[in-house]
């Protein structure tokens, strides 16, 4: 059976639907501004009513966004991004009743059995056993290293231990990733670590603290601003190891977002939100598989980007896979308190679910 599900539509002759109205359009006031009762999107598939019984589906929902209709063409924008006289979809009902519908059981598999009223362990918890989700990863992964565009989201502590380092950088030279979005501190420990074998000043295998090792990050930062780029620094200084060493090897894409606590930053850091904003974007839009790991900002605003769905090119419609791992249920509930009810949760540490999957998908 494959790994991907398969997608049903909504019944569009279901008396409601066929009843439903065109939706309605109005113009943008003016740039960045978008009229009363705009139409907010969620990360689910919305249809649209374009008249005559033609629904159409929006390419790419995703929260928080904006709907511009040009003839039977829809853009998904942020409102920011409006220019006057944009036909805005407006509406606040997602049945119909406006011709707009929100479709969140395409992907629903049918029930295997009668649901019970009662039962334990309905939700994923530090209790539960993720055996099923981490077979079920490594199958959607092999598919979408051939199929897809797999999207990896990563905080620091991936860099902090030798064995996961090593692992991630397995992974990405062997095509398990098609991009990479982190921030400064990622970048800053990884390329640490090739220079000095430490994280923060401990050695990355023996976590014993070095001489003067609090000093390592702020001198690797220099040395890449003295060159100017991060893959300068590499071929200059010579590393031969590590994430960002991978990604520049395999050509894989990285994006690096600032924040307001960055050291440096480093060259290569997008220090302007909304630059890399839509930096993200550009692997959101391609997104079949996102692991998001260990960096719960990060993680929350990219999830906030991604479809729960792919039109794909061939017109098929494939689920968006999304995985947040993190020692804690805190940042897996918050991202879908945020919306990305699709997430599936494995709590552990970086460096065990990562040296976990290396294990079992190196050939």
């Amino acid at each position: 059976m494959s790994i991907v599900p398969p997608y049903t539509p909504p019944d569009f002759t279901a008396p409601h639907l066929i009843a439903a109205p065109v939706v309605t359009v109005e113009p943008a006031p003016s740039d960045g501004v978008v009229p009363q009762r705009f139409h907010g999107t969620s990360n689910h598939p919305e249809y649209l009513h374009i008249g005559d019984g033609h629904w159409s589906l929006v390419p790419e929902s995703r929260m928080d966004a904006v709907l511009v209709l040009k003839g039977e063409t829809v853009d998904v924008v942020e409102a920011r991004r409006v220019s006057k006289g944009d036909m805005v979809v407006v509406g606040r009902t997602e049945n119909g009743e406006e011709g707009i519908y929100v479709h969140v059981e395409g992907f629903t598999p049918p029930a295997e059995s009668a649901a019970e009223k009662f039962s334990f362990r309905t939700r994923g918890t530090r209790e539960t056993p993720f055996s099923r989700c981490y077979d079920d990863l490594y199958h959607v992964l092999r598919h979408d290293r051939d199929h897809g565009h797999i999207v990896w989201v990563l905080g620091p502590a991936v860099a902090f231990d030798k064995d996961s380092r090593d692992a991630m950088q397995g992974l990405i030279e062997n095509g398990y990733c098609h991009g990479l979005l982190a921030g400064n501190a990622l970048a800053t420990h990884d390329l640490e670590a090739a220079m000095f074998q430490t994280g923060l000043g401990q050695d990355i295998y023996s976590q014993t603290l070095q001489p003067l090792g609090h000093y390592n990050h702020l001198d690797i930062i220099n040395e890449v601003r003295s060159r100017g780029s991060i893959s300068q620094t590499i071929e200059e200084l010579n590393l031969k190891d590590g994430i960002i060493y991978a990604c520049e090897k395999k050509q894989v894409p990285y994006v690096l977002a600032g924040s307001i606590r960055d050291d440096g930053p480093m060259p290569g850091v997008i220090s302007d939100v909304y630059q890399a904003q839509d930096a993200m974007r550009v692997h959101a839009r391609k997104a079949t598989t996102v692991v998001a790991m260990a960096t719960q900002l990060h993680s929350i605003a990219f999830g906030n980007m991604v479809p729960s769905y792919r039109v794909m090119d061939d017109g098929n419609v494939r689920p968006v896979f999304f995985y947040i791992v993190d020692m804690t249920e805190f940042s897996a509930d918050k991202l879908a308190n945020r919306g990305s009810a699709q997430a599936v949760a494995i709590l552990t540490n970086a460096q065990d679910f990562t040296v976990n999957l290396w294990n079992n998908l190196k050939t």
